[in-house]
């Protein structure tokens, strides 16, 4: 759609709310076709998940991530059946990237829903095996928190940057008592603040290395084809041209950091000027606002913001 190269986001854990999809599930059909195929694929009501469940059920790790999956996909095909667009590129946040997927086509709806309802589960149940927790750092560079998180690091209590959201905001992830150290240190350090995050465990990190072992197996029994857009990958920061790369890297990013600031730097390079996150809130339009000068960031939530969206492509005609 003309000469704006669009960027495609998907946001990952943390950005669920109740009631998420609805509105634009109830004015698009290919919405409503998203939560009645994933529905389908795992057995789980996904408008009763989205739309009924509290919030603290919502937060539980396997029900938010099949939430996010779901109602970021449909927000996305209802914009490409508003307003016929292909984009240049997409990347999604940690479970976001298997949305971007879906959406790109490099998975099939039905695989990528089952692949992220496992995923799901399985870092529940290593959050439940090994307890572990995440907090943001803000207000220092990469390099001081990386440093302070390996000072405190063991091999029975580790902590590591788990998510480089932004310049002066990283979070860290770990063994709980690890965490909290590293906070302390990171505060003497210099950092404005250290937020505990409310999650159920150590995302992106060693403590998620055997759900990713599992996790790998279930990767290995799904086609992934050339999608529409390349993906940029949470672990190589790159877009990614060979679909058979995919199972390698979606296994690796359980308990590999998420590169997103050098993500957004990389969509940028690539000539993405228009940066549009599909599915609830705008986390990541935040994040990318820190990241690049002057950026055009919209979020694509509601009917509402789905009008301005298509209102800002028609703007710059075609050709």
């Amino acid at each position: 759609m003309g000469s704006l190269g669009i960027a495609a986001m998907f946001p990952g854990q943390g950005s669920q709310q109740p009631g998420m999809g609805k509105a634009l599930t109830e004015a698009h059909a290919s919405a409503s076709e998203v939560f009645d195929r994933v529905s389908e694929a795992t057995g789980k009501d996904m408008r009763a998940v989205c739309w009924e469940a509290d919030a603290e059920t919502l937060r539980q790790t396997e029900n938010a991530q099949l939430a996010l999956f779901t109602a970021s996909l449909a927000a996305y095909l209802a914009a490409a059946e508003a307003s016929a667009f292909t984009p240049l590129v997409g990347a999604g946040h940690s479970v976001g990237e298997y949305a971007a997927l879906a959406a790109s086509g490099v998975l099939q709806v039905e695989d990528a829903a089952r692949l992220v309802q496992r995923r799901g589960d399985l870092m529940a149940r290593a959050g439940r095996l090994a307890p572990g927790t995440m907090a943001a750092v803000l207000g220092l560079d990469d390099e001081t928190v990386e440093r302070v998180c390996a000072e405190v690091s063991s091999d029975d209590a580790p902590v590591v940057a788990a998510n480089y959201n932004s310049p002066g905001q990283v979070v860290i992830s770990g063994a709980v008592a690890a965490v909290e150290s590293a906070c302390e240190r990171l505060k003497e350090a210099g950092a404005k603040r250290c937020l505990p995050l409310n999650v159920s465990g150590a995302f992106h990190s060693p403590l998620m290395r055997e759900a990713a072992e599992a996790m790998a197996e279930a990767l290995r029994q799904v086609e992934f084809r050339r999608g529409t857009f390349p993906v940029v990958s949470n672990v190589l920061a790159q877009p990614v041209e060979d679909p058979t790369a995919w199972p390698d890297l979606l296994t690796r990013q359980l308990a590999e950091p998420v590169r997103w600031t050098a993500s957004v730097t990389a969509m940028e390079k690539m000539g993405a000027r228009l940066f549009a996150e599909f599915g609830t809130g705008a986390v990541l339009c935040g994040l990318v606002r820190r990241a690049v000068a002057d950026a055009e960031a919209l979020s694509v939530d509601s009917p509402e913001t789905l009008q301005g969206f298509n209102d800002r492509l028609a703007g710059v005609g075609a050709g």
